[in-house]
């Protein structure tokens, strides 16, 4: 089992940043490949970032590449997101996800979820 937290949501402007973390707790950290989703109001849970357990492989969808960044501290048990360049259109909960095996960006094939946090980007 695995427990996981999100922090660090909250409101920005258009062109802003804000930095997420997700703390794992309950089992080895580095037994599991890490993702981001988020889902804004009347729209389905969407991929946004995934990292292998080394942290030395990540995807991203294609709305966020280049501005997302999604890195992990195995020493802390702790996945980050850090989003520059935010867009009204980023407004959503984010959710952290854990996987054992390889990274994915279904959201199928996620085991374990954190509450969310919410981000909401002003224009």
């Amino acid at each position: 089992q695995v427990q996981l937290v999100e922090s660090g949501g909250g409101l920005v402007q258009a062109g802003g940043s804000l930095r997420l973390a997700c703390a794992a707790s309950g089992s080895t950290f580095s037994n599991y490949a890490m993702g981001w989703f988020r889902q804004a109001p009347g729209k389905e849970r969407e991929f946004v970032a995934t990292i292998n357990w080394s942290g030395g492989r990540t995807d991203y969808a294609d709305s966020v590449k280049g501005r997302f960044t999604i890195s992990r501290d195995n020493a802390k048990n702790t996945v980050y997101l850090q989003m520059n360049s935010l867009k009204p259109e980023d407004t959503a909960a984010y959710y952290c996800a854990a996987r054992r095996g390889v990274r994915s960006s279904l959201r199928r094939e996620y085991d374990y979820w954190g509450q969310g946090t919410q981000v909401t980007v002003s224009s």
